[in-house]
């Protein structure tokens, strides 16, 4: 993500339509604590690893907590849990860990969140000295995708060559352009990234170019890949998907997909992250075609509010609110901010004044971003508004602010610059590609939307 895309969407599509920022008076978003947990104790002595634990931690942690993935050590066995149990008891009951953000509200796909007794009996077996049981007793692991989680994709593309991050510097933010060479349009049910490297990456936007500007920027600048002041350098046929940590690359349901032309280039925009020694990368993308026809087309669209934080305001807060031309299904939302953010919420209000909540992240964390899927898509009707509020501490007491002393923070690639969005991804109810019914992109509704706003007004 960079000022300049996105900005530059904002400007063409939905400036004129966005609700001015509400004044510094408005109610903050809330930050929940965590709540105390109802728990009935076992009788004494009587947990075990294998019979009691073993369940909870192969279930919600173990996805991550094993070898290869992302977490940094696993939780496998026994042996694991046990030279951590304090600390596992810990995180649990402060709810840090599985580390699901989004506060209750609409069910979601995959939602990872331990209940009260689950906490309570971790806990009780980490104070009763962590007690292992029969080895009989461990339930089967569960089986785990090896590799790609979608399964084999039907096309694995990757950087043409690995890239060499430095030891040192400011973050680097690279595209490299992959060639899809397809002779003919493919509608795409899912795109799953891989990074080479996450020592280093940071995040990955994955484009699409029809107009051969990536290449010839490619070709301009010696090296893998190419850099430029502000975004990807041209202007993009959509972006196809996108990879942070934490994030999962899912499927379309049935009938809905992404249109890749024939002749198009892939662009994947690579944020790294340097960490003080040389490191390598060459981040892979695998490509799902949709099995059958595509009936509608999925949607990407950021919901995004301007950014200028002053320096040692501890709570500051920002908004923006957008209409929602026509009847659409949105299926997640994934908000996105940086080191500075503290909570940020989005919901939708209805034409007749109902608010919807879609999620709310109490504590935002840099590190752990994910897309919220909805487990029973949202139907929005043409006339709602779609609202995303957001505060951020940028003051001294804050032990993630990357400054010392604070100061003003705007809108920026870098991590210690900041931003404020939230994609929304949906379909929009009218269209039938099937039946020849195609509808205009949300860009243009909201145009649309605004140049009869300015009309209106004058």
């Amino acid at each position: 993500m960079n000022q300049r895309l996105l900005l530059g969407l904002i400007c063409a599509a939905t400036l004129l339509a966005l609700t001015p920022p509400r004044a510094a008076s408005n109610p903050k978003p809330g930050t929940a604590a965590p709540s105390p947990i109802s728990y009935s104790p076992r009788p004494a002595n009587t947990l075990t690893f294998s019979k009691d634990v073993a369940p909870i931690l192969f279930s919600n942690c173990a996805v991550c907590h094993r070898t290869g993935e992302v977490a940094p050590f696993t939780l496998t066995s026994y042996a694991d849990a046990a030279k951590r149990a304090k600390t596992i008891a810990s995180v649990v009951g402060k709810r840090v860990m599985p580390p699901w953000k989004a506060a209750p509200g609409p069910a979601y796909v995959d939602e990872c969140r331990l209940t009260d007794d689950q906490i309570g009996l971790i806990q009780q077996w980490a104070a009763e000295g962590v007690k292992e049981g029969n080895p009989a007793d461990l339930p089967a692991m569960p089986k785990f995708p090896d590799g790609w989680r979608n399964g084999e994709p039907d096309l694995v593309i990757e950087m043409p060559e690995p890239y060499t991050v430095p030891a040192e510097g400011r973050d680097i933010y690279r595209n490299f352009v992959i060639p899809t060479g397809f002779t003919e349009d493919k509608w795409l049910s899912a795109v799953e990234i891989r990074p080479g490297n996450r020592r280093v990456v940071h995040h990955v936007l994955v484009h699409l170019d029809v107009s051969g500007k990536a290449r010839e920027l490619d070709a301009q600048d010696p090296g893998p890949g190419y850099r430029t002041g502000g975004g990807v350098g041209f202007r993009s046929a959509g972006q196809i998907g996108g990879w942070a940590p934490g994030n999962v690359a899912r499927r379309s349901p049935d009938g809905v997909g992404v249109n890749a032309p024939k002749n198009s280039d892939i662009v994947i925009q690579v944020h790294y992250n340097l960490n003080g020694k040389p490191e390598t990368d060459r981040t892979k993308i695998g490509l799902y075609y949709a099995k059958g026809p595509v009936d509608k087309r999925a949607r990407l669209f950021p919901l995004v509010t301007r950014i200028n934080i002053p320096a040692g305001d501890a709570d500051h807060r920002v908004t923006s609110t957008m209409p929602v031309p026509a009847d659409v299904t949105l299926r997640s939302v994934m908000p996105h901010m940086h080191l500075l953010g503290r909570d940020i919420r989005v919901f939708a209000t209805l034409p007749g004044g109902k608010e919807l909540p879609l999620v709310h992240v109490p504590e935002w964390d840099f590190n752990w971003q994910n897309s919220y899927v909805f487990q029973e898509p949202v139907k929005l009707p043409g006339g709602s508004k779609i609202t995303l509020e957001a505060s951020y501490d940028n003051s001294d007491k804050n032990p993630r602010n990357p400054n010392s002393p604070p100061k003003a923070v705007r809108w920026g690639e870098q991590t210690t610059d900041e931003m404020c969005l939230a994609y929304l991804n949906f379909t929009v109810d009218s269209e039938s590609l099937t039946q020849g019914k195609t509808v205009p992109g949300i860009s243009d509704y909201l145009r649309k939307a605004g140049e009869a706003r300015k009309k209106a007004s004058r």
